[in-house]
């Protein structure tokens, strides 16, 4: 059954040639790496901003936080509470390290600190992570996108097509395609000048959807607003407080203040995926406003998302769902499908093409945000010194151009491996939280100590990372993810504090002769 008009395929073509258009020009006239990974540092601090909520919100926030309100409450509100502190606090004390000369990543601090072996350690954490991270995510995300794709009837036909001329092709596989070579194009020409901008307007588009959902669904019910309110009310979906402290239970007051505070230090403190962004700004006060400005923005907009769940919940009590949930597939629950769905199924033509273009907004600022983020680390991280030999600057930004592109195919392979082996592979959306613990609490004892030895530093990285595997894989069910950043920090500076004490014990007195 074919659910969307020839003016949804239209809008979604228009939306889809229009950010690439977008973007290249945008981000036309790279000369340097500076241009290409640091924006020259001249974007404005609103635009990075944007960039920054829009990086951090992928396809599986626009659809995944929504199915938590649709199946379960609230809650997940309380994680905000974290989310907000951690950014003042990076505003305040991160920023002036951040801008200080010509930093390429954060890593570069670990250097400055304790050498290039501390650096290159966190750097390689972030490339593992962000590799596998970014490629389940890419493949979770493609698999909504496939139910949609596949209910027209043209698609399963270019499905068999494709199988025909490359054997193994199939649907998810040309979903990938799709993302990952859309967003590859700007990202390969404009660098991240290209990525910021076509975020802020991706930003706009998901945010529209959100709000028309929230709009239209009151409007269609016959309960209206408050009815749907009250009915929610009346079965527990608006609770949203709980102060009961648990390591396992993944929402709570305490993980909120406290595990969300180290996760988003750690996410947009440590990570190359959101500091790039702060990178890019002109001053230090340009990176602190960027960074207060996401920290206002992401309450209403997680708000913005649970609440959807809780309008759909209430919209499919008083009408049938429209077609057959799908099974559960890839890490997704069939709560996840619910608004894929509702956008097929319950809106008004033109709509549907409108919902799917803020699915794809979504979607493609993940992909080339973290495209651009492991192309600047793996270059100016690890090659840096083996570019500057060559004295060209034109041959630093030609390398920097083919790291994008074998990023682009390493997303692909990850995101097509993970359709084999999803339950291994969905330990990746865990892996940041492995690592990051480790990445923190490097960078937090580079700003401590200044300087000094990297033996410390990178035996508590490592012990970070086999405690955190041994918690994952061992005792998940007894600690939630969202305190793995916490409990990875406290190790990386417990263990390199020990190691530090050991350094600088005195020796023990030398045996003195006794006479008999």
């Amino acid at each position: 059954m074919s659910y969307l008009e020839s003016i949804d395929w239209l809008i979604i073509a228009v939306y889809l040639a229009g950010i690439i258009a977008f973007g290249v020009w945008i981000g036309r006239g790279q000369k340097t790496t500076q241009d290409y990974f640091l924006g020259s540092r001249n974007i404005p601090w609103w635009g990075v901003g944007l960039s920054i909520v829009a990086t951090e919100t992928s396809a599986l926030t626009f659809i995944g936080v929504p199915a938590l309100a649709y199946g379960g409450d609230l809650s997940f509100i309380q994680v905000i509470v974290g989310y907000v502190i951690a950014r003042l606090i990076l505003a305040a004390l991160m920023v002036p390290h951040y801008l200080k000369g010509e930093i390429y990543s954060p890593y570069q601090i670990l250097a400055n600190a304790f050498g290039p072996g501390a650096q290159k350690l966190a750097g390689a954490f972030f490339l593992l992570g962000g590799t596998l991270a970014a490629g389940v995510r890419v493949y979770v995300t493609c698999i909504p996108i496939q139910l949609m794709l596949e209910t027209e009837g043209w698609i399963p036909r270019l499905v068999r097509h494709a199988g025909n001329a490359v054997p193994g092709a199939d649907g998810i596989l040309l979903a990938i395609l799709l993302f990952v070579g859309l967003s590859l194009i700007y990202t390969y020409v404009g660098g991240i000048k290209a990525v910021v901008w076509t975020d802020a307007v991706q930003f706009g588009l998901f945010m529209l959807g959100g709000l028309f959902t929230l709009v239209y669904v009151p409007l269609v019910m016959d309960a209206g607003w408050d009815g749907a309110m009250a009915q929610a009310a009346k079965a527990g979906k608006l609770d949203w407080l709980n102060t009961k402290f648990s390591l396992a239970m993944p929402f709570n007051l305490w993980m909120g203040v406290f595990g969300a505070t180290a996760q988003v230090m750690a996410s947009h403190g440590a990570d190359q995926l959101i500091v790039q962004r702060v990178l890019t700004c002109k001053s230090v006060s340009e990176g602190r406003k960027a960074l207060v400005l996401s920290a206002v923005i992401i309450l209403p907009l997680f708000l913005l998302f649970l609440l959807t769940g809780t309008m759909l919940w209430a919209f499919y009590q008083e009408f049938p769902v429209g077609m057959a949930m799908p099974e559960t597939k890839g890490g997704l629950t069939k709560n996840d499908y619910i608004y894929p769905i509702f956008m097929l199924t319950a809106v008004p033509s033109g709509v549907k093409g409108f919902l799917i273009v803020a699915i794809l907004a979504a979607a493609m600022s993940s992909v080339s945000s973290a495209l651009s983020a492991l192309a600047s680390v793996s270059t100016m991280d690890f090659l840096k010194s083996w570019l500057a030999r060559g004295g060209h600057e034109q041959h630093a930004l030609r390398f920097s151009k083919y790291s994008t592109l074998f990023w682009a195919a390493m997303l692909v392979l990850v995101a097509y491996a993970s359709r084999e082996a999803p339950f291994v592979f969905n330990l990746a959306f865990s892996l940041n939280g492995l690592t990051s613990g480790a990445m923190l609490g490097g960078l937090l004892l580079a700003l401590l100590w200044k300087n000094g030895r990297a033996l410390p530093v990178v035996l508590g990285m490592l012990a970070s990372l086999a405690v955190m595997a041994v918690i994952s894989l061992r005792f998940k069910a007894e600690v939630a993810w969202p305190w793995f950043t916490l409990i990875g920090t406290s190790i990386t500076l417990l263990v390199a504090w020990f190691t530090r004490m050991l350094q600088r014990a005195p020796p023990p007195p030398a045996p003195t002769a006794t006479q008999s």
